[in-house]
């Protein structure tokens, strides 16, 4: 873009698209008319998130804070601030939609939806995230991925104690409180509420594991199971106990590390009065009521274990040795 002077007039140059039929009479109205082209928006709303490219715009936006709402729409029941955005609503009820894609067939009721979608055609993406590397060509994508590094959660479920940052995960989630589970696995008997549940499930029977580590041979079924693991490649450890100062890659690690403090142990046996701080170290003990054996070794196969003299094989060192390696063994030849 530039500017120049022709007969004492101001004359906007678009370099892009050669020269616009544009003239000013002064400067002043020309640098205004010039953030069309930067996409500049100066003047922000401090009631909302709003941006606006002139100072009148801004003004005019205020008055949709304010309660007073004379004008209303004699199809429906909504009231607005401005007349100009009754007839803009108006279209609503029309279903006219004047403004078209000249890349496809779609057609849009205003100019504004218009432009926002042919950001499709062109691969614009003006939002970009200052956390990280994405950008999005909508700024309501752009506002969903910035709750993913905030953490924020405003959608939450009435029905349970859930929270979510997008509209369109909660929507999904309530599918899971109807009890209706429409999907149903071909394989096994197990039938689910949502389509992508089914579709993720099926991958324990097809063994698929489509998310890879770049930094190792690892795989998984799903992404969020590709996102913890790769903390331990970075070194991450957001989970912080606060009872101390360790930390882990995990949030169940946390988890299970906080009974060391509170010496909780919500995990007992049926058959007798002890408990467990561990789901494991529970089922570990019930082997003991019900006689189950899970580690066989191979007839096939003798082991001759040599110590001499007897006194290193009586040393506690050695005894965790010896310990250690049947171990191994064990793990090795271990049929369940």
């Amino acid at each position: 873009l530039a500017f120049i002077k022709e007969d004492k007039e101001e004359l906007c140059i678009n370099q892009d698209e050669k020269q616009l039929d544009l003239n000013f009479s002064q400067k002043y109205y020309l640098e205004k008319h010039m953030i069309t082209h930067t996409g500049e928006m100066p003047f922000s709303c401090k009631e909302c998130d709003k941006s606006f490219r002139l100072v009148v715009y801004l003004k005019a936006h205020m008055k949709t804070h304010k309660r007073q709402k004379p004008f209303y729409c004699e199809e429906c029941d909504k009231s607005f601030s401005l007349k100009c955005l009754v007839k803009s609503h108006m279209i609503i009820h029309m279903g006219d939609k004047p403004f078209s894609c000249q890349e496809c067939n779609k057609s849009f009721r205003r100019r504004g939806e218009l432009r926002t979608h042919l950001r499709i055609h062109t691969g614009e993406k003006p939002f970009s995230c200052k956390e990280c590397d994405r950008s999005f060509s909508q700024k309501h994508q752009y506002d969903s991925h910035l709750r993913t590094h905030t953490e924020e959660k405003t959608f939450s479920c009435k029905e349970c104690d859930k929270s979510f940052s997008q509209k369109s995960n909660l929507n999904t989630h309530m599918k899971t409180h109807t009890g209706d589970k429409p999907f149903q696995c071909q394989d096994c008997d197990r039938s689910f509420a949502l389509k992508n549940t089914l579709k993720i499930h099926m991958r324990i029977h097809t063994g698929d594991k489509p998310f890879s580590c770049r930094e190792c041979n690892k795989s998984f079924r799903q992404r969020c199971e590709l996102k913890p693991h790769m903390r331990i490649h970075t070194g991450e450890k957001p989970f912080s106990c606060k009872e101390c100062d360790t930390r882990f890659h995990y949030i169940h690690r946390l988890q299970s590390h906080m009974i060391t403090h509170t010496g909780e142990k919500p995990f007992p046996c049926k058959e007798c009065d002890k408990s467990f701080s561990r789901n494991s170290t529970l089922k570990i003990h019930m082997r003991n009521h019900t006689g189950e054996k899970p580690f066989s070794w191979p007839q096939s196969h003798t082991y001759t274990l040599t110590f001499t003299p007897r006194s290193n094989l009586e040393s506690p060192m050695n005894l965790r040795d010896l310990h250690k390696k049947g171990k191994m063994l064990l793990k090795k030849y271990h049929f369940s």
